[in-house]
């Protein structure tokens, strides 16, 4: 399972995930959208509370697996984007800390 491996560093001279390895991936966290050389999600909660705690609890994920997530908070709406900036597109981390992030969903 994806969310019971660690992210790895790296390196800059990596190629992004093809599309198809991509595609595969992301059959393990279906609440995400592949979007172009990034995966998305939109997490709902009752109220900003509750945002901010969710969002404080990826924070602590995100530090320890150094991979972090673009996030955008809208009052009770949490979009987070994951990409790997340093190579310009999707890798194997990505969906790492998503499947990490759904496991977060779940218990939030």
């Amino acid at each position: 399972m994806l969310a019971d491996e660690r992210c790895a560093r790296i390196p800059c001279d990596t190629k992004p995930l093809g599309e198809d390895e991509a595609r595969g991936l992301a059959r393990e966290i279906q609440a995400w959208t592949l979007a172009g050389g990034a995966i998305e999600r939109e997490f709902k909660f009752a109220d900003f509370a509750g945002a901010m705690a969710f969002v404080n609890r990826v924070a602590q994920v995100a530090e320890a697996e150094d991979h972090h997530p673009d996030i955008s908070i809208s009052y009770s709406k949490v979009t987070l984007i994951l990409s790997t900036h340093s190579i310009g597109g999707l890798s194997r981390n990505d969906f790492i800390l998503a499947a990490k992030i759904d496991r977060l969903a779940q218990t939030a």
